[in-house]
């Protein structure tokens, strides 16, 4: 069952289909990508002229082909926030490992913050751990020291949950996980990007068909483009920046 259910995920993660174009898409959501709390590192940087952003995840932020890296959200935000920031030089590194539990992502955060210094780090984390069955107790532990040691290493950080899809949703209990991830970007006040409601509000509205599966990209890079986008409208927001560090009308 576990193989099957991680053949519906890989499939979902190449292809969705929209019966919008992604801008008309992305503003269907928009009402779900808010920051709740401030990255105070970040805007430190942003004001300093240099900021570094690490993605920290598993395939659901890549795209299958040799040619798809400029698509996916990690590229999208990178491109989006340099537009926004055109005096601050962006850079954003994707490290992404297939089904890794957030245990596991986190016991590389010490070589991440040693050999990148980031300044915010995004972590999207929580399939794998429902998947095998983690405990939610060990995943919350898990994320409540990451995101400490992250802080006091110098970097902020960005919360992302799982991704939805109708496909797999009755097979994978991703609830316990979302709660807990919640629960943690409450206590520690650092931004949650909540990827799972708007994805899903995405699918109720019709604005993406994620019950689709084919072999055209397109689709897909038209989520990655809107996940990129709405990651970096939170961190603009998460920044505090004020007008003039943006570049009007964009």
């Amino acid at each position: 069952m576990k193989r099957v259910v991680w053949a519906l995920v890989g499939i979902f993660t190449c292809v969705a289909a929209a019966c919008a174009d992604s801008g008309d898409a992305c503003g269907v959501a928009q009402h779900l990508v808010h920051a709740d709390a401030a990255v105070p590192r970040a805007a430190a940087a942003i004001k300093a002229g240099a900021l570094t952003v690490a993605v920290i995840g598993t395939t659901s932020s890549t795209l299958p082909g040799a040619n798809s890296k400029p698509l996916a959200y990690p590229a999208r935000l990178e491109a989006v926030l340099q537009k926004k920031l055109p005096n601050v030089t962006v850079k954003v590194i994707s490290l992404a490992k297939p089904r890794q539990t957030a245990q596991e992502m986190a016991q590389g955060f010490s070589k991440l913050l040693r050999d990148e210094k980031p300044s915010l780090v995004v972590w999207q984390t929580g399939t794998a751990d429902a998947m095998v069955g983690v405990a939610t107790e060990d995943f919350q532990s898990t994320l409540e020291q990451a995101v400490d040691y992250l802080h006091a290493g110098g970097a902020d950080v960005v919360l992302m949950n799982m991704q939805y899809s109708p496909r797999t949703d009755i097979m994978i209990g991703l609830g316990p996980y979302a709660d807990n991830m919640r629960v943690v970007a409450q206590q520690h006040e650092v931004p949650l990007f909540d990827r799972l409601a708007i994805m899903r509000h995405w699918s109720d509205t019709g604005a993406f068909d994620l019950y689709a599966a084919g072999k055209d990209n397109v689709l897909a890079h038209r989520v990655h483009d809107c996940i990129g986008r709405s990651i970096a409208s939170m961190i603009i927001d998460a920044a505090h920046l004020r007008p003039a560090d943006l570049k009007v009308g964009q």
